[in-house]
């Protein structure tokens, strides 16, 4: 017996007891939603969807509201992404958290650097027509920026100790 003849009846015990199944000649969208079916219902059965994480709870959030976008805002709560929004809400964001980026910068070259890319950003985003939020962010004056950048790197000055009492002895006559 050769070896594509034990092959080929290996192949042909198995179709008979119904563990292998022949191809189907053209898998199309005809054909797709019963190989699907199938597939589940063999899992099931096998028991590959047991002891599956969340298995006979409700899932959260599902009923609160309508949300059509609800499954990417859950993946970005998950993966704890950033930088994802429309311009309008991320410059907000940004603005706010500014100074403490300028006050992690050395040189004042830098700071003007990245003052200038957050100004350009402002206004290209407000030229922008997509829609969505409109943008309420204005753009920082720089030279006043690199003043407030400077005085809060200056360490503050101790305040001068009070002067020292006078150790004149007074005599009083009498």
């Amino acid at each position: 017996m050769t070896d594509p003849d034990h092959a080929r009846r290996a192949q042909e015990v198995r179709r008979r007891q119904g563990e292998e199944r022949p191809a189907p000649s053209a898998l199309n969208a005809e054909t797709m939603p019963s190989l699907v079916e199938t597939a589940i219902q063999v899992a099931m059965r096998q028991g590959r969807f047991d002891d599956l994480p969340g298995a006979g709870k409700p899932i959260p959030g599902l009923g609160d509201h309508h949300d059509p976008d609800w499954w990417i805002r859950r993946k970005i709560e998950r993966e704890n992404l950033t930088g994802l929004g429309p311009p309008a809400l991320m410059l907000r964001v940004e603005d706010r958290e500014l100074e403490a980026r300028l006050d992690a910068l050395p040189r004042e070259q830098d700071v003007r650097a990245v003052l200038a890319d957050f100004n350009r950003r402002v206004i290209e985003a407000r030229r922008q027509l997509l829609g969505g939020p409109p943008v309420v962010t204005k753009p920082r004056d720089v030279d006043a920026e690199v003043e407030a950048w400077r005085a809060r790197r200056v360490p503050a000055a101790p305040e001068p100790a009070p002067p020292a009492p006078s150790k004149r002895r007074r005599f009083r006559r009498g």
